[in-house]
Order: C-alpha cells, then structure tokens, then sequence
C-alpha cells in the first residue's frame, strides 16, 4: 500500500466514535465517505507504553461490557492517537489512527457521470497534502468532458442495508438490466445522471453499452423491494461475507449516504463511583486493578519505583494494600457469580452512592457534597435530598450497533446487533469525560402516593396503550416466538421524573453557562420492588474536563429555589397551547408523549437518555385535572 493511502483523510471527536461515526458506521468526508473498519483492523503498537495512552480502568463497566460483547474482553480502550500530527504531519504520529476504507466503492464523474467502481483502475486516488486531509480525493483522469484538468469523483450515493446489520453496494449493472447480463459486453459502461427535484430521489442510471435506462425510484418502496437481490450478508468493516446468509425475513433497504438510521450505537456508560468499602485505597486499587492484583506483595517495592499505578499508593503501605486488594477480589468475584437477563445493572451502584447517609470521601473521580443546611424550606415538599457532585468520571464502551432500527434501550437482544471483529472481541472502544453534576431526590412518599393515584387513570392508560402499540408496530412483524408488548414498560413514576428532569435542563442551561446540549440526564426510577426517586443532571462534554463549576452553583439553596420555582412556572403554559397541553398519544398513534414538544420539554438527543420519549407536562403541573399532577403547586 502507498504512502498517502495511510495518510489520515479527517478527524473526529472521541465522542463521534461512541455515538456518531464507531466501528461500522459510514462517515461523509468532504469528498468522498468512508466506513471505520472492526476492531481486527486497529493497531495499537505505536501507542501502547506512550505517555498520557492506556486503557481505561473501570472494572464495573468491564463486567457489563463483557455480558453483552462475550467473556473475553479484557480491556476497554480508547480509540489509537500519538501527538505531533500537526508539527510533523509525515512523522510517526501520522501512521497512527483509526482504520478506514472508501465505501461505498462506486464513484461518480461530477463532469461526464461516468459510473465505476475504484477497482475499475477509472478514478486516481490524491492525497499529497499532510497538512490539507480533508483535500484527499478521487478524481477522473481520463475524463472526456475536461481535456485539461482532474474533475472530481464522488461517492454514488446509494448503499444497500438489512435488518441484521449488513451494507452492501448498490448492484447498478443488475439494476439496470433487469437483473439479467448486459447483451453487448460483459462488462458495461455505466453513467449515472442526477436530475435533481424535491420529490425524492430523480437519479436514471444508463448502460453506455447497450443503453438500457432505469430510475433509482424503481428501487425504492415496497415494490422496489422485491426486485432488489436477496441480502448476501456483508460485513464490509470487517471484510466478510455470511456463507450461511443473511438471517432477515425483510428484504434489503436503498439508503442515501449520510442516511441518520444507517448507523446507530449500542453502548453502555457508568459513573465511576466507590464500589467496595467506599475506601478511597479500595477505589485506587479498583482503577489500577490490572497493575496492581498482579503484583505479590514481595514486589510492592519495585512497583512502587516502576509501576505508574503504584504512584497513587504512594501513601499506604504494603499491607494496606495487600488487604485492598483482597477485599476488591472478593467483591469482583460476588459480582461475576450472577448473570442478568437484559443489559447488565448500572445504576444501583451509583444509586446507593448518591443516597448514602454518609457520602464517600472526596476523590480526583467522585466528589460529593451535601447542602449544609438540607433543602431549602421552601423545597422541602419538591426534594427529599440535595447533593453537588463536584467531580464525576462517566466510562463509556461501545459494544455492538445495528442499523435500520435502533437498538432498544432496556432489551439488548430485541434488534440484532452487528459484530464490532470477525471473532469475539478481546477489547471494545471506550471513552471517558469528567464533569459535574446536580443530584436531586424527590420524597418517595409523594411519589408513591401519585403513582397510586394515576395509574388507572384515562391519561396514562392512553400512555401505556400507546407504548403497547409503539412496540408492536417497531418489533412484532420480525421477531420469532412470544412476544410481549409491555415488556420494560418504565412505569409511570418514570414519566413524572423524567418530564420533571427536562424542565430543570431547560432552566438551568439557561444560567449555567453550558448549553442545554452539554448536559446530561440519569433517571432513578427504580422497579417496582424496588422504586427510587433521583434526578442526576450532570455535563458529559470533553472540552474544559466539564467542570467549570457553573452547574454545581445551581444547587445552592437561593438559586435552587429560583430555578425549580421558573421550571414549574413555565411548564404551566407552551406557545403550541391548546394543541400542546391538549395532546394525549390516541390509536392508531404509537408516539410515546403527551403534553410535549420542541417548545416546551424537548432537549438535544444527546442529552435526553430516552430520545425525547416518555414526557408529559399534565404529570408535573396541573394544566388539566389537577389530580394528575405531582405538583399541585408552585413552590
């Protein structure tokens, strides 16, 4: 392979690989688009031992990564990255990065619409400026319409996608023959020719050869479908094909480069919080468990002298640490003896961390700090507990993705997932931010009582009718076996402190100094054998370690109080009333909100955990039947 075939041809955030652009995804360059190759394909040697490089510790996620992506696993690690690309853009930092190749491989002349694949030897690949990657291109060489210069090449934008995951090219030769072979040459020349229009895709594709002429429509829809080939299951980020086919009962589907729903992400994410004793020497070994549990404790003092991890020890002797780390073996080992059905539990850890009568001592990762005073006396009916989280540490690993559907947020097994490697992974692509955050525990007695009060009431049977029918409509026409359309229904107090959660976002972005697409939510909403009642807004953004100390300052009692008083007071009324403050989701509708929209609840994807899903203002403040509400009143 070339020299400039290894040059980088762009750049994205860490984030982009957890969420936008990971292993399988399509990602649209300025000129042509490429796809992130699978885990095999990654190379680490020039990274690992490099100062500021090394895996992510955080042995709670570890353990959930590895019941969804396979026991073997041992690592989560951040995407392959050496500095120095911008002083010496030749140097060794350049042929350091993530792994990618064109796709789709078919290309079309901007001049002539000349349509071929690269393999064809018609388009020449440039990229010979270090500095300009985002300059990287393909262009026609011999192209007729332009004697002189290099017209550009692009991406023939149309890919072929199922259920299960796969991509494939779009067969243009097949397409426009029917099917059949080309009557005059085996290998025909294409064109492609796009005219444009704002009903939908008006793309002809021509045989040259034997001038056969189709529209891309005829692809498209239901009847398009069925003259589409059967799925041959590709795996194109990992160079294979399915011998034993593909496993979709639906045919494939004609989608558009730079298409949202070609690509979504399966991840998991934490909060690092104590996780043993709540010992800040458990938690240190915790991190640096790798480095540390190997070591006898006859070789402390070489580790201390040459093991980094051991640096953070530095104030404990041999024998605490031996005792730490005996006591987190203990604790891994009742971790792993019991398998969960669904994805792995998160949240309880954190949960109990949040709750504690007595807080955790203060660490670099997990810092909290309870209000001296307790709540404000005039929230005290609203929260049951005020906490500031001064520091927090939020892991994320991407573990699969899947595309066509999204993958569902509590059933991992209900959209199937695409590999991340040809054989189970031994590591998953992990990142890590810092940032702070405002932890608020409503009174479980309120809850509880509201809760009592409407479950059976018109409202949230429409909300529970609606979910029954969102799944049915989303799951039931491919899935084998029983089916049940309430499964991991979230129960109505989710709804009550999920509504109540976007209000605060809204307000608090308002004064924070972040934007509302900085911050983040986890809802504590319990199950029904064990309820909860929290609220964690937090910022999860890479940038200034998110922690300018903006959002903690908002739990102070005199801002507190204005804040919760603004939230509940505009909540009361949306410029989209009477339609807003009147809509209930009502058959055949399967949208799973009621008194919400872009107005008045809805935040960034990236903030709300469940897709602006699961909203409604009636069940926070009365703006109907007051009997509906939690809060009745303003405080």
């Amino acid at each position: 392979m070339s020299t400039q075939h290894r040059r980088r041809v762009g750049a994205v955030r860490p984030s982009h690989l957890m969420f936008t652009s990971g292993v399988g995804a399509l990602v649209d360059l300025p000129n042509f688009s490429v796809l992130i190759r699978g885990l095999d394909d990654w190379n680490f040697a020039a990274v690992e031992g490099q100062e500021g490089w090394g895996p992510i510790a955080e042995p709670r996620l570890l353990g959930a990564v590895r019941a969804i992506a396979g026991p073997k696993v041992s690592e989560l690690r951040p995407a392959p990255w050496m500095d120095g690309i911008d002083t010496e853009p030749t140097g060794p930092a350049s042929r350091v990065g993530v792994p990618t190749m064109p796709f789709p491989s078919w290309f079309r002349c901007t001049a002539c619409n000349e349509l071929a694949a690269i393999d064809s030897q018609v388009f020449t690949f440039d990229n010979s400026k270090p500095r300009r990657p985002h300059d990287a291109r393909f262009f026609h060489r011999d192209c007729a319409k332009k004697k002189s210069g290099r017209p550009l090449a692009v991406p023939a934008r149309f890919v072929l996608a199922c259920t299960a995951g796969h991509l494939d090219e779009f067969p243009y030769r097949e397409f426009v023959h029917a099917g059949q072979a080309c009557p005059k040459t085996p290998q025909p020349r294409m064109q492609m020719d796009d005219q444009g229009g704002n009903l939908g895709a008006n793309v002809w594709i021509r045989c040259v050869s034997c001038d056969s002429r189709r529209n891309i429509r005829q692809a498209m829809g239901q009847r398009g479908e069925e003259t589409l080939p059967r799925c041959r299951a590709r795996h194109p980020h990992l160079g294979t094909f399915d011998p034993s086919g593909c496993g979709s009962k639906l045919p494939p589907k004609v989608l558009v480069i730079g298409a949202s729903n070609q690509w979504f992400a399966q991840t998991l994410s934490t909060l690092w919080v104590p996780e043993t004793t709540g010992s800040e020497l458990d938690s240190i070994v915790e991190r640096h468990w790798d480095a540390v549990s190997q070591l006898p404790v006859s070789m402390y003092a070489f580790g201390r002298d040459n093991v980094p991890a051991f640096r953070e020890l530095a104030r404990w002797s041999d024998d605490e640490i031996s005792a730490a780390v005996e006591r987190v073996r203990a604790a891994k080992q009742e971790a792993d003896d019991g398998p969960e059905e669904g994805y792995p539990d998160l949240r309880t850890a954190e949960w109990q961390a949040f709750t504690a009568p007595r807080l955790a001592e203060p660490m670099d990762d997990f810092a909290l700090r309870r209000l001296d005073e307790g709540v404000p006396a005039p929230l005290k009916g609203y929260y049951e507990d005020v906490i500031q989280a001064e520091q927090l540490r939020e892991v994320r690993a991407l573990v699969g993705f899947t595309r066509l559907d999204s993958p569902d947020p509590d059933d991992p097994k209900l959209v199937e997932v695409a590999p991340l490697s040809r054989d189970k992974p031994s590591w998953v692509p992990a990142s890590e931010v810092r940032g702070e955050g405002v932890f608020l525990r409503v009174p479980e007695e309120l809850l509880a009582q509201w809760e009592q009060r409407v479950t059976d009431m018109r409202a949230m049977r429409q909300h529970r009718e609606a979910y029954e029918q969102f799944r049915k409509n989303r799951y039931s026409d491919r899935l084998p076996g029983k089916f049940d359309p309430m499964a991991y229904w979230p129960g109505e107090r989710y709804i009550a402190l999920h509504t109540f959660s976007h209000l605060l976002i809204r307000t608090i972005a308002l004064e924070c100094g972040y934007s509302s697409a900085s911050l983040s939510e986890r809802i504590y909403a319990g199950t029904e054998d064990d309820p909860r009642s929290g609220i964690l807004i937090y910022t999860a953004v890479p940038d200034a370690e998110g922690t300018l100390g903006g959002l903690v300052s908002q739990a102070e009692p005199e801002q507190l109080v204005r804040i919760t008083r603004r939230a509940l007071r505009d909540a009361m009324r949306c410029s989209s009333d009477p339609l807003c403050a009147e809509r209930l989701p009502q058959p055949p509708a399967d949208f799973l909100h009621g008194a919400a929209c872009h107005v008045c609840l809805f935040v960034s994807e990236t903030t709300c955990e469940r897709g602006n899903r699961f909203l409604d203002r009636r069940f926070v403040v009365p703006i109907s039947d007051p009997e509906l509400s939690l809060f009745p009143g303003a405080p």
